[in-house]
C-alpha cells in the first residue's frame, strides 16, 4: 500500500516522503541534511530506498537540504526547466547531482508515475506534483501557490490524497507584524494560500472523490493548526460534507505528522 509521511511543513521547511512497494521518493528537501535523516528515522525510514528528489521550486525552505542530501545518497533530481536554470545559476547543486527537467507529460519510477503541474508562486517556475501508484491511488502536492487555477483543480481533481496549502488567516496576516510589502506578496496570486481559499478547494475536491485531505505549509506567524482545521472544516460541513466519513481531515505540523498516513 502507498504511504505518505510528511516530514516537514512550514517556513522553516518542507519535505515530503512517498512510498510505494518499497520505493521511495522525496517531494523537496527543505530544513538540512542531518534533520532530514533524523526525521526519517523517526518514522521507521531507510534513506536508501530514496530512488528520486522532485523539487517544486528554488526557495530556501524547499531546497536548503538538497546540495548535501542529494549527494549523499547518489540521488537524481526532477525540477522544471526554470527551476534547474535557476538552481544552476545560483550555484545551490553540486556538480555531482545530475538535475533533469521534466514536462506535463511526467515520468516513470519504479512503481510510480509522477507528473507535474504548474503553481502560480514568485519562483522561476514553480511545480506541484500528483504521484500515481501502482494500485491506481493518486496523491498530489499543492503548496506555495497564491490561487488555485483551473489548471491546479484539473491536475488535483480525482486524486485520493491532496497535501494543499492552509498557509495563513487574512485576519491575522493584516494585523501582523509583518511589513506591507511582504503582506502584499503573500496575500497576492503569487504567494501563499489562505484558510479561506484553501477550505473552499479542499471542499471541491473532496466532492469530486477526494477522500484524504492534508493540511500544509502552515505560517508560524499568521495561522494556527486550530483555526485553519476550523476553517476547513465548517466550509466542509457547509457543503454537506462530514469528517469521518466522506473524508479525513490532517493538519501539519512545523514537523509534519506523527505518523504515516497510509491509503
Amino acid at each position: 500500500m502507498p504511504k505518505l509521511c510528511p516530514l516537514f511543513s512550514g517556513s522553516s521547511g518542507n519535505s515530503y516522503y512517498l512510498e510505494s512497494a518499497g520505493s521511495g521518493i522525496l517531494i523537496d528537501c527543505g530544513r538540512n541534511a542531518k534533520q532530514l535523516e533524523l526525521a526519517m528515522r523517526d518514522r521507521g525510514l531507510d534513506p536508501q530506498n530514496i530512488r528520486a528528489v522532485f523539487i517544486t521550486h528554488e526557495h530556501g525552505d524547499h531546497i536548503s537540504a538538497l546540495k548535501v542530501f542529494a549527494s549523499r545518497y547518489k540521488l537524481r533530481v526532477y525540477t522544471s526547466p526554470g527551476t534547474a536554470a535557476e538552481l544552476s545559476a545560483k550555484g545551490l547543486v553540486k556538480e555531482d547531482i545530475a538535475v533533469e527537467t521534466i514536462g506535463c507529460e511526467g515520468i516513470e519510477l519504479d512503481s510510480m508515475k509522477i507528473t507535474p503541474f504548474h503553481i502560480s508562486h514568485d519562483c522561476a517556475e514553480g511545480y506541484g506534483y500528483c504521484i500515481e501508484t501502482q494500485d491506481g491511488r493518486r496523491t498530489a502536492f499543492a503548496t506555495d501557490t497564491g490561487v488555485i487555477t483551473d489548471g491546479i483543480m484539473k491536475a488535483l481533481t480525482g486524486c485520493d490524497t491532496v497535501v494543499l496549502e492552509s498557509n495563513h488567516d487574512i485576519g491575522m496576516l493584516r494585523c501582523g507584524s509583518y511589513p506591507y510589502i511582504l503582506k502584499r506578496r503573500i496575500l497576492s496570486d503569487r504567494g501563499h494560500l489562505s484558510n479561506d481559499d484553501s477550505a473552499r478547494a479542499a471542499a471541491r475536491l473532496v466532492g469530486t472523490g477526494s477522500t484524504r485531505l492534508v493540511l500544509a505549509h502552515l505560517s508560524r506567524e499568521n495561522n494556527i493548526p486550530e483555526l485553519a482545521e476550523k476553517t476547513a472544516l465548517c466550509e466542509l460541513q457547509c457543503s454537506g460534507m462530514k469528517n469521518g466519513t466522506d473524508y479525513l481531515l490532517t493538519v501539519l505540523s512545523e514537523n509534519g505528522a506523527a505518523s504515516p498516513i497510509i491509503y
